[in-house]
């Protein structure tokens, strides 16, 4: 499939859905290294495990984790709970956790958290596995749609309840590769 950018690659079109650009890619990278910054000082004294979420995480953790200067590991595990534009409410785990986290540091990278449904389940499956610690670094977070109470300890940006694609996000399985953010354009 092709995408179709504008003139000004202020908009594209992914399937029948169009999208504008709301985050460009220097507001990313700005906003993941000021995260980066307090991962690095918060957790200087750990050896932490990052987890990473798949498959949204996938360019949210290469940056962030090329800004972490600490001793750490790197896993991944994928969960799905999207079909289309919308959250399904049921989590499916699809690929588990292959390391032993019991007295670990653990840090839960995530390309957004909405609606919180996702990351109550994981967090009470990995509390399971009895880690010391477990946080949350997120990409994006949409406070307006969090329906359960998750502390999340690393937002790089907040964005309203918008349906959104690009670096790591999808439509229907498109938009992933794109170095900014787009939100989908309402008729």
């Amino acid at each position: 499939m092709q995408f179709n950018f504008s003139s000004e690659m202020k908009t594209i079109q992914i399937k029948d859905k169009q999208f504008q650009l709301s985050i460009t890619n220097e507001e990313i990278q700005a906003s993941i290294q000021r995260i980066a910054t307090k991962i690095n000082q918060d957790l200087r004294n750990e050896q932490p495990i990052f987890i990473g979420v798949l498959n949204g995480c996938f360019m949210f953790m290469s940056d962030l984790l090329k800004k972490i200067d600490i001793p750490c590991e790197v896993s991944f595990i994928k969960l799905s709970s999207y079909e289309g534009t919308s959250t399904t409410g049921t989590v499916k785990q699809i690929l588990g956790l292959n390391t032993d986290i019991e007295g670990r540091t653990v840090v839960i990278v995530e390309d957004i958290v909405d609606t919180g449904i996702t990351m109550e389940q994981l967090l009470k499956n990995l509390s399971n596995y009895h880690p010391k610690d477990i946080k949350i670094a997120t990409f994006l977070q949409k406070p307006e749609a969090l329906q359960h109470d998750i502390k999340t300890d690393y937002v790089a940006i907040e964005i309203p309840n918008d349906f959104i694609v690009g670096y790591g996000l999808d439509y229907d399985g498109f938009g992933r590769n794109l170095n900014e953010i787009y939100t989908i354009i309402k008729n």
